[in-house]
């Protein structure tokens, strides 16, 4: 760039290294850079709006994307980058040709969305499943850059590498920090593969203690994580990330352990030969759906979600009041990322918010716009912008504390609730879900089944939608889940964790066997224990 201050590609690449490097300011300044130098340069366009998205400069990205696509349109996965980010911003506009179009693409074998961003859009797990195989083939091909694994000796103790970018302040440890704590270090030696930021929150703090061996790999290629969990002789390698946010499956791509199972933190099929195991349950994944998941599906008893037992929550007390609630009315909420919301879900909300007199719905919204466009829509509906009530972003344990003032929550369709269900039930508020198709649609219904609430699992949206009303005009009702809730809290499996810890445990067990008697990955049920001591 000093030799030739008009080099465009030099600042584009410039930007893809302060990507890279989580430097996202300075990585914009770098693609708008090459930009002013060369207004037509798609892929700074494209990389532009990828980093304006993490930014969650939402708006600024959408316009990047579409002036990328309208120099190429044919880039690889923009048109669900444009499909994904107007869904973050609530714009709809003509979304059911644009997921017919979809569709098509995927059916021809076209890299038109990525793995994640398809969960959001269509529920259907065949099409979900080729949609992840062309992403995973051309992104995070199986490589043989490293030799055959080694038949490792059995070690007195099983090796379970757990491997995050999440090992801190996050969704995934708020879930898993007590699992850690809970494992038999007796029978299974722990070692975390961190690759995300030091961050020294206390639930960092807190999960160091868990493992025999902490280990930050977050400025080591894939290869190099790679070789140094094969020199650790992993047994066993969890994927705590599949598809989502700051992923790395090119480790496991070159094979960072003999066996290799994806948990948690991606809700579907990675669609790949280098992954064994997924671990689920039944509800999730009924047995005629196997055939659209990649892996030996691992059934857990209850529910496959892990939770901590125990949430320290915020000391300041909130009234309605203090958060914006009308006192007297009839409180709905959904606390899910707004790229969740369907508009065929939204309309069915309008529809409820009509048959419920002095009932309001309060939405998490991150942006401004898109709280404009939720506006815009219940108004096409009929319902006054007076009805939806937006809340912040606030730390969690404030945010737990503030869900109690909700009185049902409303799940979404396709793209289900997780921790944030999870949450709402530890707290006492009973969660409305309509069970779908696809793994990201029916982790509700999962976590429902684990609490003994199967009465709040609908199966249609014409049911959602008449079993909300029921519950919000019949008080009676509604008491008689809150206090079947309360009463289900201190012993069901849901919030069990040394039970759960156990029943994994019984899992890791079962593939270690498999692999020392040379048998292949073979789909595995977890026999129910009622007993949680370890």
């Amino acid at each position: 760039i000093t030799i030739n201050p008009d080099y465009a590609e030099a600042y584009n690449n410039l930007g893809i290294t302060f990507m890279s490097l989580g430097r996202l300011e300075e990585a914009v300044k770098s693609y708008d850079n090459a930009i002013s130098i060369n207004s037509g340069f798609y892929d700074a366009h494209n990389n532009l709006a990828m980093a304006l998205k993490k930014l969650k400069r939402l708006d600024e990205a959408l316009v990047n994307y579409e002036r990328a696509n309208e120099l190429k349109p044919d880039i690889n996965f923009i048109f669900g980058h444009i499909l994904h980010t107007k869904m973050s911003l609530c714009i709809w506009d003509n979304l059911t040709i644009h997921l017919k179009d979809l569709t098509k693409k995927i059916n021809k074998g076209q890299k038109v969305v990525a793995a994640f961003s398809m969960l959001g859009l269509i529920d259907d797990p065949e099409l979900q499943r080729k949609a992840t195989k062309i992403y995973a083939n051309d992104r995070f091909p199986i490589s043989n850059i490293l030799p055959a694994i080694e038949y490792y000796p059995q070690h007195k103790k099983i090796r379970v590498g757990y491997f995050s970018a999440d090992f801190h302040n996050h969704a995934t440890m708020h879930l898993m920090a007590e699992l850690f704590e809970y494992h038999d270090k007796s029978s299974f030696e722990l070692l975390a593969f961190s690759f995300g930021p030091d961050q020294q929150d206390k639930w960092r703090k807190r999960v160091l203690l868990s493992f025999d061996k902490f280990i930050d790999v977050n400025l080591k290629s894939d290869e190099e994580i790679s070789l140094l969990s094969r020199e650790l002789e992993i047994d066993i390698a969890i994927d705590l990330k599949g598809y989502t946010q700051d992923c790395r499956p090119g480790i496991f791509a070159k094979m960072a352990a003999p066996i290799q199972v994806s948990y948690l933190g991606y809700p579907g099929t990675m669609a790949v030969d280098y992954m064994d195991y997924l671990i689920a349950d039944q509800m999730l994944i009924p047995k005629e759906s196997q055939q659209h998941y990649s892996e030996k599906i691992v059934y857990m008893p209850n529910s496959y979600q892990v939770n901590t037992s125990q949430r320290s929550l915020s000391e300041i007390s909130l009234s309605r009041v203090d958060l914006g609630l009308p006192e007297e009315s009839f409180v709905f909420c959904n606390f899910n990322n707004t790229y969740k919301i369907a508009p065929s879900t939204f309309a069915i909300w309008m529809k409820i918010l009509k048959a419920v007199d002095k009932s309001i719905l309060w939405l998490l919204v991150s942006n401004d716009e898109s709280a404009k466009n939720l506006i815009k829509e219940a108004e096409k509906s009929g319902v006054n912008k007076n009805r939806l009530v937006f809340a912040k972003y606030v730390p969690v344990e404030m945010h737990l504390n503030r869900i109690k003032h909700a009185d049902l929550f409303f799940d979404n369709l396709p793209y289900n609730a997780h921790t944030t269900s999870s949450d709402a039930l530890r707290m006492g508020l009973p969660v409305l879900t309509c069970l779908g198709k696809s793994f990201a649609s029916r982790v509700a219904a999962s976590l429902l089944n684990a609490i003994n609430l199967p009465e709040l699992i609908t199966i249609s949206q014409k049911e959602y939608e008449a079993l909300a009303i029921e519950l919000a005009t019949n008080p009676k009702k509604l008491k008689t889940i809150k206090d079947k809730l309360a009463k289900n809290l201190p012993s069901a499996p849901l919030f069990d964790t040394p039970l759960f810890t156990k029943h994994l445990e019984s899992a890791y067990k079962t593939m270690y066997d498999r692999h020392h008697k040379g048998l292949e990955p073979d789909h595995i049920y977890v026999e129910r224990s009622n007993s949680s001591s370890l």
